[in-house]
């Protein structure tokens, strides 16, 4: 779980990095279990990508935290931004 609360700290503290766009979309991709191009953790500096890693360790384990919907909330909102 810490993770995820990681994530969502990066993802509301700089919605508009690449890092945390590329975070974003790998939660989008988890929860509504579509695909996700392997090649975008490779963008990630090395936290970063270790973040990712963890993520989907965390993912895999229990897919029903309380804080994963946040994040997964944060994730949209930071790629609406995006494209808005």
């Amino acid at each position: 779980m810490l993770a995820v609360k990681k994530a969502r700290k990066l993802i509301q503290t700089s919605p508009e990095s690449p890092g945390a766009k590329t975070l974003a979309a790998l939660v989008i991709a988890l929860e509504s279990d579509q695909a996700f191009p392997l090649s975008q953790l490779y963008s990630l500096n090395y936290l970063q990508f270790e973040l990712a890693l963890e993520i989907l360790g965390e993912w895999r384990l229990d897919r029903h935290y309380s804080s994963k919907g946040r994040l997964l909330d944060t994730s949209l909102q930071a790629s609406e931004l995006a494209a808005g």
